[in-house]
């Protein structure tokens, strides 16, 4: 039996790193967290074991998410900044370059933690030529190691093929440049048995990106379905708990949220089980294209 503890300090290699960076499998997800919240929220999610905060501008809980980690670690010397994995997303897409570094630099600042694990466009919104621009002013504070990967978030297919085909441009174009563009490291969409997205999951693993879902429990819009009731039973374990754990059986980044510390220890406690292949196929089956939240990964 794994223990929580021991779920969340499982972490997955971070694929298109300059460097070897491994990301932590289950995260906590900040969204909707209010700021008044949030610190109190991130120490009791690391007092349980929690490594990995998914943060966003559009949050507006920056400043507090990493000042809380900020204060953990100081308090806690047996760990330092490398244990813990820290993300946040731009979100406006800019034509404008300098913009865009303005607004990073800006969220770098605010967490307080020296650096940035992970840095996501937050969405495709804005155009093509937005989403290229602010992606390269992403890039643009790699070197420095302000930022040590790169990930885009609510990407399309076409958005990806887009992205992919801008970065091989512009890695071989002539004379070559000085910081060649890296693919991005991750996508981060809504993924859970209602709304399993096969086609962004094909094309992520065709340009060798790793899945993160948003949403896994799909915000408790599907507890009580006959399916997820009689898997929970069969299992002994909660309907959020059967969530979590086929997000990671699938293999991916999985963020559950939470402001409640009971239900954050639950949502890690999914290492005692692991569901069969005939039940990962029935809740596979249960695909209806739930969207919880909004959905542009068919913005133009």
């Amino acid at each position: 039996m794994t223990t929580s503890q021991e779920m969340l300090a499982r972490r997955l290699k971070l694929p298109n790193t300059n460097s070897p960076l491994t990301i932590p499998q289950i995260h906590l997800g900040l969204y909707m967290l209010p700021p008044r919240q949030t610190a109190a929220t991130v120490t009791a999610a690391l007092s349980a074991g929690y490594r990995g905060f998914d943060s966003a501008q559009w949050y507006n809980n920056e400043r507090e998410a990493g000042g809380a980690i900020k204060a953990y670690l100081s308090s806690h010397p047996s760990l330092s900044r490398s244990d813990v994995f820290y993300t946040t997303k731009l979100r406006d897409n800019s034509t404008s370059y300098e913009g865009v570094r303005v607004s990073v630099a800006k969220s770098i600042d605010a967490c307080e933690l020296g650096y940035v694990d992970l840095f996501l466009l937050h969405s495709p919104l804005g155009g093509q030529e937005a989403r290229l621009t602010s992606y390269r002013a992403l890039s643009s504070f790699l070197p420095s190691g302000q930022i040590r990967a790169l990930g885009v978030s609510n990407f399309g297919v076409r958005h990806l093929d887009e992205l992919v085909s801008f970065i091989d441009s512009h890695n071989n174009s002539t004379p070559p440049p000085e910081f060649p563009l890296p693919l991005p490291s991750v996508n981060q969409i809504e993924i859970h048995p209602f709304n399993t997205q096969l086609p962004i999951r094909a094309a992520c693993e065709r340009h060798g990106l790793l899945l993160e879902a948003y949403a896994p429990l799909a915000r408790g819009m599907r507890f009580g379905h006959p399916v997820l009731k009689e898997v929970s039973a069969r299992y002994k374990c909660t309907e959020a708990q059967v969530l979590v754990r086929w997000s990671i059986q699938h293999g991916f980044v999985t963020l559950p949220k939470s402001a409640r510390t009971e239900r954050l220890v639950a949502n890690a406690d999914v290492g005692g089980f692991e569901i069969s292949d005939e039940d990962m196929k029935r809740l596979d089956g249960l695909d209806e294209g739930l969207v919880t939240d909004w959905d542009p990964t068919d913005a133009p």
